[in-house]
């Protein structure tokens, strides 16, 4: 019998809280998923339903007065995240695992150098001379595809186009080698073009040096791009799970069919795009039952009252939906 290996990453019961006006306030709620060595998973779904706050915890940087509470567990590579000193995160962050954030501009010093800011990060983790930083952030910069890489280390981020400075973001979490990367919509306020190229990077960077990959996102464009597996996220919950080719050709939440008919189509050029109706339920207002069931087509009393349990369709496709409930074939 042939052992399956461990995950790189695994996260179980995951629950990040913030204080509302009666006690505190889940914003994820029991979320548990796994990642594989060399994977890409990608975290889907609208805005507010919990994606990037999951991503800013598996580094312990929630922001205050946010708490990730205590059934929560995060394990790295066999390693207690949550139970790790303050010296113990620091040196796991960069080394282990890095992110690329949103905004660039916002995550890059104008006044430094970009070459300067991979070479902080490195000397930060390592104990490395300013010429091999340097050597490093150039190596670096030519792994990621910046045209006239040498030059380039010493351009202020100003200087540089929105696809570049994204460039700059991978090569610099890219610096430490960490196991896995986080991209947090890494393709935000990019034209078609860039937004191509910096996808293409991060699989291909991916491809070659073994990071596996968590990328945040709300476009199945990008999905189809970069993903080996998807988890779709509503309301603080993974709703739908599968791999890319099982979540695009045969979706079983209705949530995720949803998200797939709204989708622009060149072949049905001036149809009117399908829409989810409502909005993603605020945290501390989430419905009783099935969280998505004040926006679903198919919803019936049970949907009102149970929350679901996951329901596998293949070996590796699951979604919580009681439609799927062989109880109530028929529907």
């Amino acid at each position: 019998m042939t052992a399956v290996a461990a995950p790189l990453l695994s996260v179980r019961n995951l629950t990040i809280s913030f204080p509302g006006d009666s006690g505190r306030v889940p914003v994820v709620e029991d979320l548990s998923f796994d990642i594989a060595r060399g994977e890409t998973l990608a975290l889907i779904g609208e805005s507010g339903s919990g994606k990037s706050i999951t991503a800013l915890a598996l580094m312990r940087l929630v922001p205050k007065p946010g708490l990730i509470e205590a059934q929560s567990r995060i394990s790295f590579a066999g390693r207690d995240v949550l139970g790790m000193s303050v010296p113990e995160i620091r040196a796991f962050r960069g080394a282990d695992i890095a992110m690329i954030f949103q905004e660039p501009m916002t995550s890059l010093n104008p006044v430094v150098t970009v070459g300067a800011q991979v070479m902080e990060a490195i000397r930060l983790h390592e104990p490395v001379t300013q010429r091999d930083a340097r050597a490093r952030a150039l190596e670096m910069f030519e792994l990621v595809g910046i045209p006239e890489p040498r030059s380039r280390l010493d351009a202020y981020p100003h200087q540089l186009s929105g696809g570049l400075k994204q460039r700059v973001m991978i090569a610099m979490a890219l610096a430490m080698r960490p196991k896995l990367l986080l991209a947090d919509e890494p393709t935000t306020a990019l034209d078609a073009t860039i937004r191509a190229q910096v996808l293409a990077v991060i699989r291909d960077v991916a491809a070659r040096t073994g990071t596996a990959v968590l990328i945040i996102t709300h476009d199945f464009g990008v999905v189809n791009e970069v993903a080996d597996r998807v988890a779709v996220m509503y309301a603080g919950s993974i709703i739908e799970e599968g791999t890319r080719h099982e979540l695009l050709r045969a979706p079983r939440h209705p949530y995720t069919q949803g998200l797939l008919r709204s989708i622009p189509r060149p072949e049905a050029r001036g149809d009117r795009l399908e829409e989810i109706k409502g909005v993603v339920p605020r945290p501390g207002h989430w419905p009783q039952g099935c969280r998505f069931h004040t926006r679903c087509p198919h919803v019936f009393d049970r949907c009102r009252s149970e929350r679901p349990q996951r329901y596998s369709v293949s070996a590796t496709q699951g979604a919580w939906c009681h439609l799927l409930d062989p109880q109530e074939r028929g529907r």
